[in-house]
């Protein structure tokens, strides 16, 4: 391993850098030192902090850090080739950013602006035929991602509907009186709001649970029943 001061001074040197003209490029990465404390570093009877060892070997335009300060790096895919293996390597790499098969996909930092939407006062299997009802309901403004066709919040009670969704869980409806066989949404059923899966068969139709425990509760032709609307997405 190679002294760390040894090598700032050999690169300092290279781009003719004094070393009071050093400690004022590190100003500019926030790293205030005086000179002598460059001279200590060169000397090895101290060393530099991390950030001011990150901002020395921008500075001094040291790109191979493991190589420099520590050998040869096992990782180095150039490690086994000559000066003239690395030129033509380096070429194809050009050659393959120029290729849009091989270009970086740029990663998006997607940004929510806050949307107010309404959230159910009463939670699923509440006891409440006109949950629709605009009193039924506060306005909140929500900073997290909300689904595009979303119409309302409301808040699970129980765990009928685990492991895909925990009890006390924000979920979004999208408001229809129409919900397609498999469909989960929010429903009056004889009293009681449930959110559950609909699903129906030869022999009737059902609210299904996700969470295995609980039994299809079948909905008859003389059930009180009611859509208020579906999962969104």
């Amino acid at each position: 391993m190679k002294q760390i001061g040894t090598v700032i001074s050999t690169y300092r040197k290279d781009k003719k850098i004094s070393q009071a003209e050093l400690t004022v490029l590190l100003e500019k990465y926030g790293v205030h030192v005086l000179p002598a404390a460059v001279s200590a570093w060169e000397k090895g009877k101290s060393s530099p902090h991390a950030d001011a060892f990150l901002a020395l070997c921008e500075i001094l335009g040291i790109q191979d850090v493991y190589g420099e300060f520590i050998g040869e790096n096992p990782s180095d895919p150039f490690r086994n080739l000559n000066e003239l293996g690395i030129q033509k390597a380096l070429e194809y790499v050009k050659l393959l950013e120029l290729s849009d098969d091989y270009k970086k996909t740029e990663t998006k930092i997607l940004s929510f602006t806050p949307r107010v939407m309404k959230i159910a006062l009463t939670s699923t299997s509440a006891g409440i035929g006109n949950f629709l009802d605009e009193e039924n309901f506060e306005e909140v403004e929500i900073s997290d991602p909300v689904p595009e066709k979303a119409s309302f919040g409301v808040y699970l009670d129980g765990d009928s509907m685990e492991p895909r969704f925990k009890n006390g869980s924000l979920v979004w409806i999208e408001k229809t009186d129409a919900v397609e066989d498999g469909e989960i949404g929010l429903f009056f059923l004889d009293g009681m709001t449930y959110f559950k899966k609909l699903v129906k068969k030869k022999t009737g139709t059902f609210l299904v649970s996700l969470n295995a425990k609980y039994k299809p509760i079948p909905i008859s032709e003389f059930s009180a029943f009611k859509i208020f609307g579906r999962l969104s997405y």
